[in-house]
């Protein structure tokens, strides 16, 4: 699959799956088209304060985030910090929050998935990859 095609489409940009081939293509394919590449580790995170915590801390935000929705969703809709083409968002190893806060972890991505149409907006890609291995989100679709 051609990444570096499929990431500049914004007209598809949103929430996905991580594709099954991992996310090294991915990262390859921003990086052809000059696209910031942000990778938060979920792993150990169990609530909705770590989350949003590890969401502020490896894409950088500004001092000023609240760590709670709204704020989430003016950092993500604005990265003027991070001036990009496009904006590639992996969340790693997603499985432990969706099982111990199965409804925050839905609202972090219904807060991406906003971001991205924001984004859209404005014609700049914005994707956001969920690296989940249980099947729990159903509107979460494939790319490609």
């Amino acid at each position: 699959m051609n990444y570096a095609d499929i990431l500049t489409r914004t007209e598809h940009a949103g929430v996905y799956h991580m594709p099954g081939d991992g996310e090294a293509g991915l990262i390859d394919a921003a990086a052809q088209n000059n696209f910031a590449v942000f990778r938060v580790d979920l792993a150990g995170v169990s609530d909705k304060a770590a989350l949003l915590q590890a969401i502020g801390d490896a894409m950088a935000f500004p001092e000023w985030y609240g760590r709670n929705w709204d704020a989430l969703l003016d950092c993500l809709a604005d990265l003027g910090w991070q001036s990009a083409e496009g904006y590639v968002v992996i969340l790693e190893h997603c499985d432990g929050i969706h099982g111990r806060a199965e409804s925050d972890f839905v609202q972090t991505l219904q807060v991406f998935e906003a971001a991205a149409n924001e984004w859209r907006e404005q014609g700049i890609p914005f994707w956001c990859f969920v690296d989940m291995q249980a099947d729990g989100i159903n509107w979460l679709s494939d790319i490609g």
